[in-house]
């Protein structure tokens, strides 16, 4: 997959879509196997594939996000909220002044909240911005991927985002997943103790489940599940 979208100035004058597509990733720990690009380049393999089967404007990433609850491991890097807010909303009137006035925020990490608050103003009067995937569309990608393990299990660097680098860049992911498995199912406190609070490795699923398959299967479905949301920002629900 092309990690930085490649069309020229002319090629979108052409194209004149009236969407775009924005992917949000972060920068933080996934264990010892992935890289901490790791949230960034799920975000990119989703928007990529959205942007091809629907022909929409595809958008560089945004590579730094809020990733606080990974403070405390070695490489992450976040911003604040406030700054991705604003970020998100420059982007927006930066495409508005060339006639797209609605945008698609595709988040590849669980702990960009803020995003959802961005897309509620947003569409205060008008469907401006949509936020996908929706836990939902996690749920049903999982299915369709033949995945064992569900959202909450599998939380961070586990069977779904190591069979989706599989997939996309399988030489970013490191040897010995197989044997790092760790489950925290109780993860009351995490805003409080963040991820340190209740995985040492930084890791929370089983990545040991993972195969390239599942995650071409689980891009697959969310590329068609997002016609749905597509026809929610357009008016033709």
């Amino acid at each position: 997959m092309d990690f930085l979208p490649n069309s020229t100035s002319t090629e979108e004058a052409d194209r004149g879509a009236r969407i775009a597509v924005l992917p949000v990733g972060s920068f933080e720990q996934h264990g010892r196997h992935l890289p901490l690009a790791t949230d960034t380049i799920v975000a990119c393999a989703i928007a990529e594939s959205i942007a091809k089967r629907y022909d929409l404007m595809l958008l560089p990433a945004i590579t730094i996000a809020c990733s606080h609850e990974h403070s405390d491991f070695n490489g992450t890097v976040s911003i604040s909220a406030a700054t991705l807010y604003q970020v998100i909303r420059d982007v927006q009137g930066s495409l508005e002044q060339r006639g797209i006035r609605k945008l698609v925020l595709v988040n590849g990490h669980g702990g960009n909240y803020v995003l959802g608050n961005v897309v509620q103003e947003a569409n205060v009067g008008e469907r401006r911005m949509a936020l996908f995937p929706h836990r939902d569309d996690w749920t049903q990608a999982r299915k369709a991927g033949g995945l064992v393990t569900d959202n909450h299990e599998d939380m961070h660097g586990g069977e779904l985002e190591t069979s989706i680098l599989l997939y996309v860049a399988p030489a970013l992911v490191r040897e010995g997943f197989e044997q790092d498995d760790f489950v925290a199912p109780d993860r009351t406190h995490l805003h409080i103790s963040g991820v340190a609070g209740y995985s040492a490795s930084g890791l929370i699923g089983r990545p040991s489940l993972a195969d390239s398959e599942k995650g071409r299967l689980v891009l697959e479905d969310l590329a068609a599940s997002a016609a749905a949301h597509l026809n929610m920002l357009s008016g033709t629900d």
